[in-house]
């Protein structure tokens, strides 16, 4: 049979849900999988590779190929803007290997949205409490006591979204999590959409019926 068709995986959560390491996880369980390279309207940063880290791309040329729809899905934040373009995410999954997408709820909304739609495979990631969430985020030490703030606030936007992803999973343990995504991931890799040879089997088996005494 044919090679099977890659899956889109979007993993979305509240930040300090876990979605990061669970993402390293996957993928380290998994090097196939990829993450989809973003392309952005802001400068590089020191050390960042264009195609590598971000496809940077100046303003004009970012809305030429959000019109042309050559974007999955795109966001305008804080002064730049930032997509997912679909031609190198096309290209993997017809070669069946699987783009992971780090995105919130209304990435998530445009991608299923997409002509690519039913190659989805969409996940929610939620903490076991908001006191555990506030918890990780300051034993993070990566932002200040505002930015902690900030990101509790818009937790409570993107958790309420929960009920949109095909998965949600509660990230208590994180081996029990991680364990589960890969059950996930298993399961949708063998979904009949992604077996395009499942229909030239089944006719050669229709076929052999005919060979029968």
């Amino acid at each position: 049979m044919s090679q099977r068709r890659g899956l889109l995986i979007i993993l979305s959560s509240p930040s300090g849900a876990g979605k990061s390491t669970l993402a390293r996880r996957l993928m380290a369980w998994d090097p196939s999988v990829r993450f989809s390279v973003s392309a952005t309207t802001r400068a590089p940063r020191a050390g960042e590779v264009d195609g590598q880290d971000y496809q940077f791309l100046d303003e004009a040329g970012f809305k030429t190929l959000v019109a042309d729809g050559g974007m999955l899905e795109h966001a305008h934040v804080f002064g730049n803007f930032y997509g997912s373009p679909k031609a190198p995410v096309l290209a993997a999954i017809e070669q069946g290997r699987d783009v992971l997408f780090d995105i919130d709820w209304q990435g998530a909304q445009q991608i299923r949205n997409s002509d690519l739609g039913n190659n989805t495979l969409s996940i929610f990631i939620l903490p076991p409490s908001i006191a555990e969430l506030h918890r990780r985020l300051r034993e993070r030490a990566q932002d200040s006591e505002e930015v902690i703030a900030r990101r509790m606030q818009r937790s409570w936007d993107e958790i309420s979204h929960w009920d949109s992803y095909d998965f949600v999973l509660v990230n208590d343990d994180l081996d029990a999590t991680e364990t589960k995504l890969r059950a996930i991931l298993t399961a949708a890799r063998l979904r009949r959409i992604q077996q395009p040879g499942l229909n030239d089997h089944v006719r050669a088996l229709q076929a052999q019926f005919g060979d029968m005494p």
